[in-house]
């Protein structure tokens, strides 16, 4: 069975495969998993692990179906590394390795861990082509994840979710939701000749784009809040929302390209600002 559309062997095949993670998608939820943990207060490195782990296949299984169906089946792309045959073979592995790491947590933690964990291998493995022809599945799909990325890490540690974690997977579901509608600009022109109802085509660029900055300005205020009315929040984390903010107004009057990369490189800031918080809670 041929995996590697262009090569042959061990080596073109790994490679293939190893194509499909795509760290700029990959990174976030694993550090968002590692984050709930640590955010928890009881963080066990070996159900950290395990959690993070599970992320990694629910996500390498949404870039291996979306690619699948956009080449394979929809005919959109124009090049893709993997054969069907591969692509199937690279979904049955991913699901393999999540349905393992989900197991583990289960009999590590208990049944809720592992239930909560679940649906994010449902909606990498919907993504395409259910969830993102519409413009709620296609914008809030990977944000979603997201969310509950974070929850499901800080579950996994004590078997609890309190306001504070419930809080801040709102601010990264807002904040995301917000990126992935500017993202989805750069492809209005196509999206909107396959009948593709993302929001930037339903609304247009200018009600979308000031949709995106609304939903920016909610999840700052957020975090903000959080810091102040949540004790288990350090004062420090609203630090969060000044990095955040700061490159927002940079992005504001950029293209697609242009604010979509910015902003995204400002939710890592974001994240490495809240890790510090709750790490070394410099104003506790």
């Amino acid at each position: 069975m041929a995996v590697a559309r262009h090569e042959t062997g061990p080596f073109a095949a790994v490679s293939a495969l190893a194509s499909q993670v795509h760290p700029v998608f990959m990174l976030p939820p694993l550090a968002t998993s590692l984050f709930g943990g640590l955010l928890s207060g009881g963080f066990w490195p070996p159900v950290a692990a395990l959690h993070a782990g599970a992320m990694f296949f629910a996500v390498y299984t949404a870039h291996v179906k979306d690619g699948y169906v956009d080449f394979h089946v929809r005919g959109e792309d124009d090049d893709h590394p993997l054969t069907g045959s591969g692509c199937r073979m690279a979904l049955i592995g991913a699901a393999l390795g999540f349905a393992l790491c989900t197991a583990a947590i289960w009999l590590l933690v208990g049944p809720g861990a592992a239930l909560l964990t679940l649906p994010t291998w449902v909606i990498g493995y919907t993504h395409a082509p259910q969830l993102d022809m519409n413009p709620v599945g296609a914008t809030m799909g990977y944000p979603t994840g997201i969310a509950l990325a974070l929850l499901g890490g800080y579950y996994a540690q004590v078997t609890t979710l309190t306001p504070r974690a419930l809080g801040l997977a709102a601010v990264f579901l807002l904040l995301l939701t917000g990126i992935k509608i500017i993202d989805d600009e750069q492809d209005y022109d196509y999206d909107r000749s396959i009948q593709k109802r993302t929001v930037a085509v339903v609304l247009g660029h200018q009600r979308a784009r000031r949709l995106a900055f609304g939903l920016f300005g909610a999840g700052l205020l957020g975090i903000v809040g959080l810091s102040v009315a949540l004790p288990g929040v350090p004062p420090s984390a609203a630090a969060a929302a000044l990095v955040f903010g700061t490159v927002a107004a940079i992005a504001q009057r950029g293209d697609p390209e242009t604010a979509t990369m910015l902003l995204i490189r400002g939710s890592y800031l974001l994240l490495a600002v809240l890790v510090t918080a709750v790490w070394f809670r410099p104003l506790a």
